[in-house]
This record gives structure tokens, C-alpha cells and sequence, in this order.
């Protein structure tokens, strides 16, 4: 894996801003413009032979400048070997799409817009894949509220689906904060076996 390492970091030279070996697997970190042109590389040249596009996830960090990782994992089936490859954006930045690279990347993309609103230009198709149309926000971002913003229903007097918003109705509720096992006035199945310790040590 390290002379697989060395050998990309010699052909891409400044295109690879990090890189390291973890858990086996060698993971880069390049800029946002320059994806297209080190997953080609990666993908066409022999000593690397990554053929196989296995995955394009987000995460979001809401504390960095750039809140977003996109990152793409690539199998290499001759080679043996796998790479993580990784970038990072804002919001109102678009990633370059690798579609035209990798066919699996088309939903893989959508996914990600989806989820946390990155978008990628060029994209053949770029639309939400796993929320409705009408859906508000891209719920895996971190301040995406638990809730959502909307709630889906039958309506059986329209006879149609109908978003409203959403209302949490919550009922008073008493805590008194008490372990169960120290705090309750029955006892509890098992007890009995802690009344019947101090004689056994006595014995």
C-alpha cells in the first residue's frame, strides 16, 4: 500500500493535498476542482486500476469554513486494493460531477444532494432521490431538526396526501428522577436476594 502511495503521489504531485495509510486502506485528500482529473488517473492508469466506484457519501462538520466531506471509495479488483478519496465544500460551492467517469456516481450524487445539498455541476439528473418533491431542507445535515419541518398525511375528507406542518403536543409529565432499583417502594423481583446476603456472610 505505501509504494501504491508514493506511485500516485509522484504522478499527481500538488493535486494530492494529504494523504495517509489507515486501517489498510490509503485515504487522499484533494481539492475540489481537481476530483475529475485524480479519479481518472486512479481509475485508468495500471498500477492502480481503481475500476469500481463502491460508494460517494457526505458528512457534515457545521464548525469548519468548508462544512462538507465528500468522499469516494474505489475498489481496485486486479490490484486488491481500495482508496478513499476525499474533498472538501460549502454550501454554495459545487463539486465537479464524476458521472461521466462512473455511471454508479449518477445516483450516488442525487443521494448526496439529497441528504445534505451539495450540489454537483454537470450533473445529468441532479434531483432528490430518497425525500419527496415537496420535501424542505436535506435532512442529514447536522441542524437539520429531528422533527422535520413537515409532516405527510391522508387526508380522508380531501382524499389526497397533504403536508402540514409540524406540532409536537407533548403531556405533562412528573420525574423524580430516582433509580428504579434504589427509589421504588415495591419490591422487585429479585430483592429478596439481597435481604438474604448479610445472614449468609454471617454464617
Amino acid at each position: 500500500m505505501q509504494e501504491l502511495a508514493e506511485h500516485i503521489a509522484e504522478q499527481l504531485g500538488d493535486d494530492i493535498q494529504a494523504q495517509n495509510i489507515r486501517l489498510g486502506e490509503l485515504i487522499l485528500t484533494v481539492r475540489s476542482d481537481d476530483i475529475v482529473k485524480v479519479l481518472t488517473f486512479l481509475r485508468d492508469d495500471s498500477a492502480c486500476d481503481f475500476k469500481i466506484l463502491l460508494d460517494v457519501c457526505g458528512v457534515d462538520f457545521p464548525d469548519r469554513p468548508e462544512r462538507f466531506e465528500v468522499i469516494y471509495n474505489l475498489l481496485s479488483v486486479r490490484q486488491n486494493h481500495r482508496v478513499r478519496v476525499k474533498i472538501n465544500t460549502d454550501e454554495d460551492t459545487a463539486v465537479p460531477t464524476v458521472s461521466d467517469l462512473f455511471a454508479a456516481a449518477n445516483w450516488f450524487e442525487r443521494e448526496v444532494w439529497d441528504m445534505y445539498g451539495v450540489f454537483f455541476s454537470d450533473h445529468p439528473d441532479l434531483r432528490r432521490l430518497l425525500t419527496d418533491y415537496g420535501f424542505e431542507g436535506h435532512p442529514l445535515r447536522k441542524d437539520f431538526p429531528m422533527t422535520g419541518y413537515v409532516e405527510v398525511r391522508y387526508d380522508d375528507e380531501q382524499k389526497r396526501v397533504i403536508y402540514e406542518p409540524v406540532k409536537l403536543t407533548q403531556e405533562f409529565r412528573s420525574f423524580d428522577f430516582l433509580s428504579p432499583w434504589e427509589g421504588a417502594e415495591r419490591h422487585l423481583p429479585g430483592d429478596e436476594k439481597a435481604e438474604d446476603a448479610p445472614a449468609k456472610q454471617a454464617d
